[in-house]
């Protein structure tokens, strides 16, 4: 079998398992958030932490409750590791460096689990897994929670009210991500992927040097890693680590735990807005722009230049045999098209176009499909975008879901839609501009400049991903990276939650004539068109001078 035909299997395997999953697991979020019932785990988790669940929310006290327990789980996770040589379990390893636990802290607290260390060397089996991997659960069901909220607003009227931010968010853990993960988890570990709290051991010598392997809770890390999209990796090789992902068939299971959540959130979103239909349209725009970025990536990649490539079948640099370009591209897509992050080779070592598409993926806003959460409230603040615009081609004001896109409403969707591209650019060029950081670079001229750009696009995104080519462990990059994933996480919630609001206030208004169509392909054409429209002219200057000048230059 080719391994073109190979890859193209790959694919049609991994959109089956998504479709088969589709609308159980969207109608069963779509119940969990709609329930008013309270199962006895939860409400013990209610008293500890003396919250109200039953307690409806406006938006301000809802994003405060956002703010506030993300301010505490940043505060807890950095003192863990502040305090980690103290700790047992911590197989030796000494407390992390302030900068540096700093980075870590605000990294799995905003989802983007970006690391400037070597996992197996820094951080013991606390840390791993009272910190890191309780982050990885409750991360992302802040970005449900988020969704979700929005949702509300487009589903309720003259209320203002969205919800309670601690019910969604005890919820999303414990009836959605939890039980998939126990499951998932069982599935890795049949996989190969290991499982334990074993300490450091010695596996042999390498030219006279002991080789040293510590064992871990890998499996139960791992699968909430790629569910809740957050990236982090128990080891440093990430899922290009046998420990984490053994075998082609681990790779392809950790993909469609990647993107299963993202996806049939928007069936979540269809039912509790009381039709279908709009969650497919968002579903179809969506899917078009990750098949196609799926597509340019291994047609990228498969394309034979010079002898090297054409001995090796393409593009082999950085990837593993085992999972080959197919495998290694499908997983570069879903994590750079998702806030995962997760990496199973180096997205350095790929072409100057796959670089550049991996970076293109995240710069869209990771909205095909996104991360749980952040990719459908992502993809509503463009689609409230689309129908502004195509308000402005026929002279009429735009309406979406009965609610209508005023002034107040195109203002928060447009400081949403800056605040990333100003994170990044600005952040680059300082980088760029200031004489220290450019040391940390491995490469000079395009190459070099993709590696500060992917960084920064990666941290303010909430990716995590790295371009595997910067040393991103100095005070410079530890600290200017850390304020970009927080900002990049917390201040585009203030403006989506604000929008929840305002749409919450209003009064549906029918639908008439002259009302766009918002379930039909036109207006999905019309919202993939904007996606791309708006973020070609946000970093095309930059992509330019990075992968796009690399790749012409090949």
């Amino acid at each position: 079998m080719s391994p073109v035909l190979a890859g193209v299997l790959q694919l049609l395997a991994l959109v089956v398992a998504l479709g088969l999953s589709y609308r159980p697991l969207g109608d069963h979020m779509a119940r969990v958030y709609s329930s008013e019932k309270h199962y006895r785990p939860e409400k013990w988790i209610y008293k500890a932490i003396g919250a109200n669940p039953d307690t409806e929310m406006r938006w301000p006290a809802y994003l405060r409750g956002v703010l506030a327990f993300s301010a505490v789980s940043v505060l807890f996770l950095y003192l863990l590791q502040r305090v980690q040589g103290s700790l047992p379990g911590s197989l030796g390893f000494v407390s992390i460096d302030p900068d540096q636990a700093f980075n870590t802290a605000a990294s799995f607290v905003a989802n983007t689990n970006w690391q400037s260390y070597y996992g197996e060397q820094a951080m013991g089996h606390v840390v791993q897994t009272g910190g890191l991997a309780v982050q990885n659960f409750v991360s992302a069901a802040v970005g449900m929670a988020v969704a979700v909220a929005l949702v509300r607003g487009f589903a309720r009227s003259r209320s203002g009210e969205l919800g309670n931010f601690w019910a969604d968010l005890v919820r999303g853990t414990v009836r959605i991500l939890l039980p998939i993960a126990v499951v998932g988890a069982v599935v890795l570990v049949a996989c190969g992927v290991i499982q334990n709290f074993a300490g450091i051991h010695e596996v042999g010598q390498f030219g006279g040097t002991p080789q040293q392997w510590n064992g871990g809770a890998v499996a139960s890390q791992e699968v909430i890693k790629e569910l809740g999209t957050n990236g982090g990796g128990y080891f440093n090789a990430n899922s290009s680590h046998p420990f984490e992902n053994p075998n082609g068939l681990s790779n392809l299971f950790e993909i469609y735990l990647i993107l299963v959540i993202p996806f049939a959130m928007t069936r979540t979103f269809g039912r509790m807005v009381g039709s279908v239909k709009q969650g497919y349209a968002i579903l179809g725009t969506m899917a078009v722009i990750w098949i196609g970025f799926t597509a340019l990536m291994m047609w990228t990649e498969f394309a034979h230049r010079g002898p090297a490539f054409e001995l090796a079948g393409g593009a082999m640099e950085g990837k593993e045999t085992r999972f080959g370009i197919a495998g290694s591209s499908l997983f570069a897509v879903a994590t750079t098209l998702t806030s995962t992050g997760a990496v199973n080779s180096f997205h350095s070592s790929y072409t100057g176009f796959g670089g550049g598409i991996a970076m293109l993926g995240m710069q869209l806003g990771e909205i095909a499909p996104g991360g749980v959460g952040s990719g459908l409230y992502g993809m509503l603040i463009m689609a409230v975008v689309a129908v502004f615009l195509a308000g402005l081609m026929v002279g009429r004001t735009p309406e979406y879901l009965g609610k209508k896109i005023g002034t107040r409403e195109i203002k928060f969707a447009a400081c949403y839609i800056l605040i990333t591209p100003a994170l990044v650019l600005c952040f680059t060029a300082l980088a760029i501009a200031l004489p220290t950081p450019p040391h940390s670079m491995l490469n000079t001229g395009a190459h070099g400049f993709s590696e500060i750009l992917y960084a920064y696009t990666s941290g303010a995104n909430n990716n995590g991903s790295a371009f595997a080519g910067l040393n991103a462990d100095t005070q410079w990059f530890n600290s200017t990276i850390g304020i970009a994933m927080l900002l990049g996480r917390f201040l585009p919630m203030v403006f989506v939650l604000a929008l929840a609001g305002s749409l919450a206030e209003q009064t549906p208004v029918p639908a008439t004539a002259g009302t766009l169509r918002t379930e039909k392909p036109l207006f999905a054409g019309l919202l993939g068109g904007t996606i791309l429209i708006v973020t070609g002219l946000t970093y095309f200057p930059a992509l330019a001078l990075g992968p796009l000048a690399e790749g012409l230059a090949a």
